[in-house]
Protein backbone atom coordinates (compact mmCIF):
# COMPACT_ATOMS: atom_id res chain seq x y z
CA UNK A 1 0.00 0.00 0.00
CA UNK A 2 1.22 3.58 -1.19
CA UNK A 3 0.96 5.68 2.30
CA UNK A 4 2.58 8.73 0.15
CA UNK A 5 -0.67 10.26 -0.76
CA UNK A 6 -1.94 10.50 2.94
CA UNK A 7 1.77 12.04 4.01
CA UNK A 8 1.31 14.74 1.18
CA UNK A 9 -1.97 15.71 2.37
CA UNK A 10 -1.02 15.43 5.73
CA UNK A 11 1.59 18.04 5.06
CA UNK A 12 -0.70 20.12 2.64
CA UNK A 13 -3.80 20.17 5.19
CA UNK A 14 -1.77 20.49 8.08
CA UNK A 15 -4.44 20.71 10.57
CA UNK A 16 -2.74 21.21 13.56
CA UNK A 17 -1.10 24.25 11.78
CA UNK A 18 -4.92 26.27 11.67
CA UNK A 19 -5.68 25.65 15.08
CA UNK A 20 -4.88 29.10 15.83
CA UNK A 21 -7.65 30.11 13.00
CA UNK A 22 -9.70 27.73 14.65
CA UNK A 23 -9.68 29.49 18.25
CA UNK A 24 -9.91 32.72 16.25
CA UNK A 25 -13.16 31.42 14.69
CA UNK A 26 -14.49 29.96 17.61
CA UNK A 27 -13.23 32.02 21.14
CA UNK A 28 -16.82 33.15 21.96
CA UNK A 29 -18.45 30.01 20.88
CA UNK A 30 -20.47 27.66 23.91
CA UNK A 31 -18.85 23.93 24.25
CA UNK A 32 -22.23 22.82 22.20
CA UNK A 33 -21.50 25.19 19.04
CA UNK A 34 -17.60 24.07 19.31
CA UNK A 35 -17.99 20.60 19.32
CA UNK A 36 -20.81 21.12 15.96
CA UNK A 37 -17.79 23.31 14.06
CA UNK A 38 -15.34 20.58 14.61
CA UNK A 39 -17.56 17.55 13.66
CA UNK A 40 -18.68 19.34 10.49
CA UNK A 41 -15.03 20.87 9.74
CA UNK A 42 -13.68 17.63 9.81
CA UNK A 43 -16.46 16.05 8.00
CA UNK A 44 -16.36 18.58 4.85
CA UNK A 45 -12.74 18.12 5.05
CA UNK A 46 -13.66 14.17 3.80
CA UNK A 47 -16.14 15.42 1.34
CA UNK A 48 -13.84 17.54 -0.18
CA UNK A 49 -11.25 14.62 -0.36
CA UNK A 50 -13.49 12.02 -1.27
CA UNK A 51 -15.00 14.70 -4.36
CA UNK A 52 -12.30 15.64 -5.90
CA UNK A 53 -10.73 11.92 -6.10
CA UNK A 54 -14.22 10.53 -7.58
CA UNK A 55 -14.54 13.29 -9.33
CA UNK A 56 -11.66 15.80 -9.98
CA UNK A 57 -11.25 17.93 -13.06
CA UNK A 58 -14.54 16.76 -14.59
CA UNK A 59 -16.47 19.22 -12.12
CA UNK A 60 -14.33 22.38 -12.87
CA UNK A 61 -14.93 21.57 -16.53
CA UNK A 62 -18.67 20.98 -16.28
CA UNK A 63 -18.89 24.43 -14.89
CA UNK A 64 -16.09 25.75 -16.83
CA UNK A 65 -13.49 26.78 -14.64
CA UNK A 66 -10.06 26.25 -14.90
CA UNK A 67 -7.72 24.90 -12.15
CA UNK A 68 -5.59 28.46 -12.00
CA UNK A 69 -9.30 30.61 -12.02
CA UNK A 70 -9.65 28.40 -9.05
CA UNK A 71 -6.40 28.75 -7.55
CA UNK A 72 -7.00 32.52 -7.98
CA UNK A 73 -10.68 32.72 -6.46
CA UNK A 74 -9.45 30.19 -3.16
CA UNK A 75 -6.75 33.29 -3.21
CA UNK A 76 -8.74 35.78 -2.66
CA UNK A 77 -10.76 33.69 -0.17
CA UNK A 78 -7.76 33.50 1.91
CA UNK A 79 -7.41 37.16 1.68
CA UNK A 80 -10.17 37.69 2.91
CA UNK A 81 -9.86 35.75 6.02
CA UNK A 82 -7.15 36.94 6.86
CA UNK A 83 -7.97 41.16 6.35
CA UNK A 84 -10.57 40.15 8.73
CA UNK A 85 -7.68 38.28 11.29
CA UNK A 86 -5.16 41.39 11.20
CA UNK A 87 -8.08 43.60 11.98
CA UNK A 88 -9.02 41.59 14.97
CA UNK A 89 -12.90 42.48 13.83
CA UNK A 90 -15.03 41.34 16.83
CA UNK A 91 -17.99 39.22 16.42
CA UNK A 92 -21.18 42.08 17.49
CA UNK A 93 -23.76 41.14 19.92
CA UNK A 94 -27.45 40.11 18.59
CA UNK A 95 -30.21 41.15 20.76
CA UNK A 96 -33.25 40.24 18.60
CA UNK A 97 -34.82 36.18 18.25
CA UNK A 98 -34.15 37.06 14.61
CA UNK A 99 -30.40 37.65 14.78
CA UNK A 100 -30.16 34.66 16.98
CA UNK A 101 -30.96 33.00 14.43
CA UNK A 102 -28.69 34.67 11.69
CA UNK A 103 -26.40 34.41 14.03
CA UNK A 104 -26.37 30.61 14.68
CA UNK A 105 -26.09 30.28 10.57
CA UNK A 106 -23.20 31.95 10.58
CA UNK A 107 -21.32 30.37 13.15
CA UNK A 108 -22.36 26.64 11.76
CA UNK A 109 -21.16 28.21 8.65
CA UNK A 110 -17.80 29.42 9.54
CA UNK A 111 -16.87 25.38 10.16
CA UNK A 112 -17.24 25.30 6.09
CA UNK A 113 -16.00 28.48 5.14
CA UNK A 114 -13.02 29.55 5.91
CA UNK A 115 -12.12 26.68 8.31
CA UNK A 116 -12.54 23.74 5.48
CA UNK A 117 -12.37 25.79 2.36
CA UNK A 118 -9.94 27.44 1.74
CA UNK A 119 -8.33 27.03 5.35
CA UNK A 120 -7.83 23.06 5.25
CA UNK A 121 -8.57 22.12 2.39
CA UNK A 122 -7.70 24.72 -0.43
CA UNK A 123 -7.27 24.79 -3.96
CA UNK A 124 -3.19 22.87 -2.80
CA UNK A 125 -4.85 20.02 -1.37
CA UNK A 126 -7.94 19.52 -4.13
CA UNK A 127 -5.09 19.83 -7.04
CA UNK A 128 -3.38 16.85 -5.21
CA UNK A 129 -6.09 14.89 -4.79
CA UNK A 130 -7.02 15.27 -8.39
CA UNK A 131 -3.29 14.32 -9.83
CA UNK A 132 -3.36 11.40 -7.31
CA UNK A 133 -6.48 10.16 -8.47
CA UNK A 134 -5.58 10.43 -12.00
CA UNK A 135 -2.34 8.12 -11.35
CA UNK A 136 -4.75 5.62 -9.63
CA UNK A 137 -5.29 2.22 -12.01
CA UNK A 138 -7.48 0.50 -10.31
CA UNK A 139 -10.99 0.85 -8.22
CA UNK A 140 -8.74 -0.20 -4.52
CA UNK A 141 -6.35 2.39 -5.24
CA UNK A 142 -9.01 5.27 -5.66
CA UNK A 143 -10.90 3.85 -2.84
CA UNK A 144 -7.63 4.29 -0.80
CA UNK A 145 -7.25 7.70 -1.54
CA UNK A 146 -10.62 8.07 -0.45
CA UNK A 147 -9.60 6.38 2.59
CA UNK A 148 -7.07 8.39 3.73
CA UNK A 149 -9.90 11.14 3.34
CA UNK A 150 -11.22 9.51 6.54
CA UNK A 151 -7.88 9.96 7.79
CA UNK A 152 -7.45 13.45 7.23
CA UNK A 153 -11.00 13.77 9.13
CA UNK A 154 -10.01 12.21 12.32
CA UNK A 155 -6.90 14.18 12.53
CA UNK A 156 -8.66 17.39 11.56
CA UNK A 157 -11.12 16.42 14.19
CA UNK A 158 -8.28 15.59 17.37
CA UNK A 159 -6.25 18.61 16.69
CA UNK A 160 -9.28 21.05 16.97
CA UNK A 161 -10.30 19.30 20.14
CA UNK A 162 -7.03 20.03 21.48
CA UNK A 163 -7.54 23.64 20.85
CA UNK A 164 -9.42 25.15 24.10
CA UNK A 165 -6.41 23.79 26.38
CA UNK A 166 -4.35 25.78 23.95
CA UNK A 167 -6.12 29.05 24.30
CA UNK A 168 -6.34 28.58 27.91
CA UNK A 169 -2.69 28.17 27.90
CA UNK A 170 -2.11 31.54 25.91
CA UNK A 171 -5.00 33.42 27.33
CA UNK A 172 -6.64 36.54 26.20
CA UNK A 173 -3.58 38.48 24.77
CA UNK A 174 -1.58 35.64 23.21
CA UNK A 175 -4.13 34.85 21.36
CA UNK A 176 -4.88 37.91 19.72
CA UNK A 177 -1.35 38.32 19.01
CA UNK A 178 -1.42 34.76 17.68
CA UNK A 179 -4.03 35.75 15.65
CA UNK A 180 -3.07 38.83 13.70
CA UNK A 181 0.77 37.02 13.31
CA UNK A 182 -1.23 34.15 11.63
CA UNK A 183 -3.80 36.80 9.36
CA UNK A 184 -0.03 38.24 8.35
CA UNK A 185 1.24 34.37 7.37
CA UNK A 186 -2.04 34.03 5.55
CA UNK A 187 -2.29 36.77 3.82
CA UNK A 188 1.33 36.07 2.47
CA UNK A 189 -0.10 32.41 1.52
CA UNK A 190 -3.10 34.24 0.01
CA UNK A 191 -0.37 35.74 -2.43
CA UNK A 192 1.19 32.81 -3.47
CA UNK A 193 -1.87 31.23 -4.48
CA UNK A 194 -3.20 34.00 -6.46
CA UNK A 195 0.09 34.54 -8.20
CA UNK A 196 0.23 31.36 -9.29
CA UNK A 197 -2.75 31.27 -10.65
CA UNK A 198 -2.69 34.27 -12.36
CA UNK A 199 0.96 33.13 -13.94
CA UNK A 200 -0.95 30.09 -15.57
CA UNK A 201 -3.86 32.25 -16.57
CA UNK A 202 -1.18 35.38 -18.09
CA UNK A 203 2.34 33.56 -19.13
CA UNK A 204 3.85 36.79 -19.69
CA UNK A 205 3.52 37.27 -15.80
CA UNK A 206 6.24 34.95 -14.92
CA UNK A 207 8.83 36.55 -17.14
Amino acid sequence: MDFKPLVTLLAIVNPLAIVPFFIHYTQDFTREQRRRTIWISSFSAFLVIATCALMGLHILNFFGISLASFQVGGGLLLLTAALSMLNGRPVESKTTAEEDVQDAAARASIAVVPLTIPLLTGPATMSTVVIYAEKAKTFWQLGTLVGYGVVIALVTALCFSLAQPIARGLGKTGINVMTRLMGLILAALAVEVMSDGLIQLFPFLGR
